[in-house]
């Protein structure tokens, strides 16, 4: 067989390796992310606990880098304190070790059964939990699968004299095999799967124990650097570089002394691949035991290397939107969640200058409206295409559900600023500039309409962020709340109307405009509520609350007395 042919193949089985990986961490995080992160955000308050917690998730999803990723997510967005953290990735580390360990060993008959099995279990029923199970049980098999391909490989690689030629070249340089593995490990992005090469590589006799010492320090170190360099903002970089501090301090402590350990009668009875096994395991454990008691003063030295950057002088640029979240849906949903719930500040802000303005006749809170929603309208745009990107690689359907959620959440508040702006701060200005201000009437009837839209922003958010479906109801029936409020003020308004001759014809005509914007408003706001009166099996066709139409498709009483009032 060609050396080509080899190197062939021997890059086929470690790509199918890698795949497997793949599969088994994202089919998990598609099928149970949410109930995880909703656990991890509640119970690692303990740092032992923590620590459990990273070694059990690592074991589960077969990939450190997921787990890092994911802890980085949670503390750049607040969820999970940097110390509690930490501890999660010196578990972690251990946990890979625990991987590694586990396909270490024979298990070829193993492989067609977990192949099958997760065949049978993906077909059971159209379910996305028994799908992500399926799928992660075929992603074992084919890393099963791939690491006998990588045996069989090896064993004739080991014949070639370029093979040879290189190998030799790395011993007894321990450096240059440290940065080799470094290398190898980055762009591999497992460090799992660069171990287990490591391990059948020394099991061929390829490798001296001293080389392979050197080359598990050199993974231990190059696991960081996905997740750092993934990692946007110096709060998501700063629990990747405490991993790679940590890691980097065992490194300089264990490199001088690795030749005189090769040395020991119990190091030299161990089987060469067994040794960078047991090696990499107890280099991840005793990092473990000798930080776990530091992670609090090596948070807080990591919050001083990379301090937060300054609050974002436009509004309308995201803050949370960070891009490693994209690798785990149900972080990316939540990041998007937390922009939208800053629309909604934003919206309630253009509500308040709204109100200033009615009330102090100053056209400068109209022109803090128009800036306001264009920061609106530039932040919708950004999670819509955050959220298209969280979606390209398939997510589960209670994630897809939440994504339609925050779809809707983000598109009604985007109309409703719209509203605010292009209409209902634009005809107030039209009547300003004539010289008329809103008189004490016209005052006392939009304070309510003004009310009830920010109590019903404020169930609508309610609803988003604890699916209450007693909220819900309160939301959608404050919507009749609003229309009386919105008949009572018209018939008022062409009552004094026709007492007063002399009252401009236009000037009602806003006004009564001002009341169907406020209404239209109050639409976007409740129609919030549905997608949790959906879920509760409550179709809204029968309380008639999908068929409501919106109003300005349905011309009432009050327009067409307008337009008779104002001809």
């Amino acid at each position: 067989m060609s050396g080509t042919t080899l190197l062939i193949n021997l890059a086929g089985a470690i790509a199918l390796l890698l795949w497997g990986s793949q599969m088994i961490s994202g089919s998990l995080l598609r099928g149970f992310g949410s109930p995880l992160r909703q656990w991890l955000g509640q119970h690692l308050n303990n740092r032992w606990l923590a620590l459990l917690c990273g070694v059990g998730i690592t074991g589960v999803l077969q990939s450190s880098t997921a787990v890092s990723l994911m802890a980085s997510s949670f503390t750049a967005a607040g969820t999970l304190g940097l110390a509690p953290a930490l501890a999660v990735m010196l578990g972690a580390n251990i946990g890979s070790t625990l991987v590694v360990q586990l396909l270490s060993l024979d298990l070829s008959l193993v492989t067609p059964v977990v192949l099958l099995a997760g065949f049978m279990t993906f077909r059971l029923r159209d379910d996305s939990r028994f799908e992500s199970i399926g799928c992660a049980l075929i992603g074992l098999g084919l890393m099963l699968l791939a690491l006998g391909l990588l045996g069989s490989t090896l064993g004739a690689v080991e014949s070639t004299p370029v093979f040879q030629l290189v190998m030799s070249s790395l011993d007894g340089d321990l450096l240059l095999a440290l940065l080799v593995a470094v290398a190898l490990t980055w762009m591999c992005h497992s460090s799992v799967a660069v171990v287990l090469l490591i391990a059948s590589l020394a099991g061929t006799g390829l490798l001296s124990p001293v080389t392979s010492m050197a080359l598990v320090l050199g993974v231990n170190l190059g696991g960081t650097l996905p997740s750092l360099f993934s990692a946007s903002g110096n709060v998501a970089r700063r629990l990747p570089l405490g991993n790679l501090l940590v890691r980097l301090v065992g490194v300089v402590l264990l490199l001088p002394w690795i030749t005189a350990l090769a040395q020991w009668p119990l190091i030299q009875q161990l089987p060469p691949a067994l040794l960078v096994v047991y090696l990499h395991s107890a280099f991840s454990l005793v990092l473990a035991l000798m930080f776990i008691g530091f992670t609090e003063p090596l948070g807080k030295l990591l919050s001083r290397l990379l301090p937060a950057p300054a609050p974002v002088t436009d509004p309308g640029m995201p803050q949370y939107l960070d891009e490693a979240g994209l690798e785990v849906a149900n972080i990316g949903l939540a990041n998007a969640a937390r922009e939208a719930l800053r629309m909604a500040d934003m919206l309630s802000g253009m509500l308040d200058r709204v109100l200033q303005l009615f009330r102090t006749s100053s056209l400068s809170h109209a022109e803090q409206v128009r800036q306001i929603d264009q920061s609106l309208d530039l932040l919708s745009a950004a999670i819509r295409a955050y959220l298209a990107d969280i979606g390209k690689e398939g997510i589960s359907d209670q994630d897809a559900d939440r994504s339609q959620e925050v779809l809707l959440l983000v598109i009604n508040l985007e109309h409703a600023g719209d509203i605010l702006s292009t209409s209902l701060a634009q005809l107030a200005v039209r009547r300003l500039r004539r010289g008329e201000p809103f008189s004490e009437f016209e005052l006392g009837t939009l304070y309510p309409l003004h009310q009830e839209l920010l109590e019903s922003l404020s169930l609508a958010i309610t609803v988003f962020l604890r699916e209450d479906l007693n909220t819900a109801h309160q939301l959608v029936a404050r919507k009749e709340n609003v229309r009386r409020l919105e008949a009572a003020a018209s018939r008022e308004h062409f009552r004094k109307l026709r007492e007063d001759k002399g009252a401009w014809a236009e000037s009602g005509d806003i006004f009564q405009r001002l009341l169907r914007d406020y209404r239209r408003v109050h639409h976007h706001i409740a129609a919030l509520a549905y997608p949790a009166l959906e879920r509760a099996g409550e179709r809204d066709i029968e309380h008639g609350y999908l068929n409501d139409p919106v109003p300005e498709e349905r011309p009432d009483r009050a327009d067409k007395e307008t337009a008779r009032c104002a001809s």
